[in-house]
C-alpha cells in the first residue's frame, strides 16, 4: 500500500511540474447550432472556406476569431490563398 501511495505522489508532482501548454488559435471559428441545447464552437481554421465547409448543413455559422494574434510557434502552417473572407 505504501509503494502505491508512493508512486501516486511521485506522479502527482511530476504532473503539477509540467508547464501548461498554450491554447493554439486561429484565425476562424465554427460557431455550431444546437438549438435549446446550446452548441459548440471551434476555433481550429485557417481559411473561412475551411470554417464553412465544417458547418455547411448544421446550422452553425462561422466568425473571425477575436482571440488570434499571428502564426504561433507549433501551429500547423496555413494553406496557400488568403486567410480571410471573400469582402472583408
Amino acid at each position: 500500500m505504501r509503494i502505491i501511495l508512493l508512486a501516486l505522489s511521485v506522479l502527482t508532482l511530476f504532473t503539477m511540474i509540467e508547464p501548461a501548454s498554450a491554447e493554439i488559435t486561429y484565425p476562424w471559428c465554427a460557431q455550431y447550432g444546437g438549438g435549446s441545447r446550446g452548441g459548440g464552437r471551434n476555433c481550429g481554421f485557417w481559411t473561412y472556406a475551411q470554417c464553412f465547409a465544417t458547418v455547411w448543413g448544421t446550422g452553425g455559422y462561422c466568425e473571425r476569431n477575436a482571440m488570434y494574434v499571428g502564426p504561433q510557434p507549433g501551429m500547423i502552417p496555413p494553406p496557400a490563398g488568403p486567410l480571410r473572407q471573400p469582402g472583408y
